[in-house]
């Protein structure tokens, strides 16, 4: 009934910028909170950056100040500006969303993540 498409990841250099977006379709009556966690291989999966309906947002320790969370609630899309990557950034991100389908009460949705990539 819902889905959550990320789009953006890919191979960046140590340094650089990348933009994730994620588009949420479906019999979608509200949403809640968005958001983009990681999983890094052998790790678990951790919150990166979340977004409420009226714009108010938290952030990782470890992404303030580098990364950018924002999103379209006429588009039901929910980005994420990346920059200053490091290598400790490359994981597979995984767009989030706690919302409300027609008819049912909320439940919480995950896409199927995009890898980022950094290299030294």
């Amino acid at each position: 009934q819902v889905q959550l498409v990320e789009s953006g990841g890919d191979l960046v250099q140590s340094g650089g910028s990348l933009r994730l977006s994620c588009a949420a379709s479906g019999s979608i009556f509200t949403i809640y909170a968005m958001g983009w966690h990681r999983q890094a291989p052998g790790k678990q999966r951790e919150l990166v950056a979340t977004i409420a309906s009226g714009g108010t947002t938290n952030y990782a320790d470890f992404v303030k100040g580098r990364f950018t969370i924002a999103r379209d609630n006429a588009k039901n899309m929910v980005y994420l500006e990346m920059n200053s990557l490091k290598p400790e950034d490359a994981a597979v991100y995984y767009c989030y969303a706690r919302l409300r389908v027609y008819g049912s009460a909320y439940g919480d949705y995950w896409g199927q993540g995009t890898q980022v990539t950094v290299s030294s």
